[in-house]
């Protein structure tokens, strides 16, 4: 008990054990496929633990063990309730069957060659002559001729399927869909349009996606392929442009998160930027209020979804990191907004690698990036990150690069100046044509040695190997990041004493 004494004495360790045990119970029924009986036996768990709160009130030590079996338990139940019933109210109802069905355009996906991929908010599936309300997304994959944007009414005809995972692979394609509420799929649909959304808020979102097609084609005009789609991903995380070829090398040297909209992107880029700028002679507090300026323009040009404003989140956390100081403060910050955001959705704890590695990655520039001393910041976050990220990497992908410290700091540099360099080009392209393209060519060279490294690194058979782990040497990996850790930052503490 004495370690629970210790818990129980400390404001701040009894908050992170509730948030931490909020999170394992979301973690734990992750799993459960049926909701129905289980959600009805949580409510009497709560019941009857609620109960035992009566009777063991005064014992401090039962009373914080019963609030946190609440906490888990209320995780369980918050994973749970996002499960849609198997009712005709619900769009997934008629999977396998052919449907027509009317519903409202909530993202852009991406395209191919094979088409254009949105989620499609349903609202009425047409039976017969008569039309019934329902709710729930669908994925659906359009004719590569479509251009439909955020809040337009379509009308669907297909077979609606279940999302299939392959059996041979970890990689779960189902709940990968679910975290974003998905539990349908249409392929080769026929789409028409109905009416477009014409409500204010509906107006900005709109315009401002056709604000980002307009650099695109800007960026197109002023750069070359693959250093124009390149620029895009660096920017706000466009990568449809990119060559598989450049693709796969950006994962064999592990650098893929420069072109990524994720926490581990944004984390990295964050403390970049904030040591760049303070070593151009800008003051700390205003250099970080320009890296918060810039990962908020960030987010919106990557399209404002759940996932990027998450990313954005975390990159804000490694600013604030460095702003308190005080871990065990940064600490509480960290794990409430990773319990606010698995509130928001507990699919992404075990269902969205993106979220893991976001996550990870904070802790290990907030955690891990103090320990390496009086480094380059670039090497200090590359480290750090990578140390962080490692084994949910191996477990997750099977795969190390093994040039990936090297080159994140060969090209982590110059992510910044590529970024102003390429921002002030497409600015001054619009107000004098030439002088974009002068400042364009600078910021080409730079490109251009970005896609060298990862072209010659990745070339080497050298630079990566097939390796994976499996789950319970994951977490004897992580017990010993944490121990280590720890470890240090009591011999820090004794050293200051």
């Amino acid at each position: 008990m004495s370690g629970i004494n210790k818990i129980i004495t400390s404001k701040s360790r009894m908050f992170l054990a509730f948030c931490f045990c909020f999170m394992l119970g979301v973690g734990c029924f992750s799993f459960v496929e049926i909701a129905g009986e289980v959600i009805f036996y949580l409510f009497i768990s709560i019941f009857i633990v609620s109960f035992g709160l009566i009777i063991f009130w005064s014992s401090v030590t039962w009373r914080f063990i019963l609030f946190g079996m609440i906490f888990f338990v209320c995780g369980g139940l918050r994973f749970l309730l996002m499960i849609p019933p198997d009712g005709a109210g619900e769009i997934k109802y008629f999977n396998g069957e052919k449907v027509k069905f009317i519903g409202k355009v909530v993202s852009n996906l991406g395209s191919d060659t094979n088409g254009v991929r949105y989620t499609v908010a349903a609202r009425e599936v047409v039976v017969g002559k008569n039309t019934k309300s329902v709710q729930g997304n669908v994925l659906v994959d359009a004719p590569p001729v479509s251009e439909f944007v955020y809040g337009d009414k379509l009308k669907i005809s297909c077979v609606l399927q279940s999302p299939k995972t392959a059996v041979d692979s970890n990689f779960r394609y189902d709940k990968y869909l679910a975290r974003n509420g998905i539990w349908s799929v249409c392929y080769q649909a026929e789409v028409n349009f109905i009416s477009a959304n014409k409500s204010f808020f509906n107006k900005i979102i709109v315009n401002f996606f056709r604000l980002r097609q307009k650099v695109e084609t800007q960026s197109a005009r002023l750069w070359p392929e693959p250093e124009s789609s390149l620029l895009s991903g660096i920017l706000y995380g466009a990568r449809s442009g990119l060559p598989a070829t450049l693709l796969a090398d950006f994962n064999r040297v592990g650098i893929t998160h420069i072109i990524a909209v994720s926490g581990y992107n944004i984390s990295i880029i964050a403390a970049v930027l904030l040591a760049t700028f303070i070593r151009l002679g800008v003051g700390r507090r205003r250099a970080f209020w320009a890296v918060i300026f810039c990962i908020i323009i960030f987010v919106l040009f990557s399209g404002a979804s759940a996932s990027v404003v998450r990313a954005g989140i975390m990159g804000v956390i490694v600013l604030i990191a460095g702003q308190i100081g005080r871990l065990s403060r940064v600490g509480n910050v960290l794990a409430f907004t990773a319990a606010l955001m698995i509130l928001a959705n507990p699919f992404i704890l075990i269902w969205d690698a993106g979220f893991q590695l976001s996550f990870l990655a904070t802790l290990g520039l907030v955690y891990v990036s103090p320990l390496l001393g009086n480094r380059p910041e670039v090497i200090k976050s590359t480290i750090s990150a990578i140390i962080a990220t490692l084994p949910l990497i191996l477990f997750q992908f099977g795969r190390l690069s093994l040039v990936a410290p090297l080159v994140n700091v060969l090209v982590l540099w110059i992510i910044p100046y590529l970024m102003l360099f390429g921002f002030l080009a497409i600015i001054f392209s619009y107000i004098f044509f030439p002088l974009g393209q002068v400042v364009a060519w600078f910021t080409l060279v730079g490109l251009k040695y970005l896609v060298g490294i990862a072209n010659w690194f990745g070339a080497r058979s050298w630079s990566a190997v097939n390796f994976s782990i499996s789950l319970s040497v994951m977490v004897v990996m992580y017990v010993c990041i944490v121990f280590i850790v720890l470890k240090k930052y009591d011999i820090i503490h004794q050293r200051s004493i």
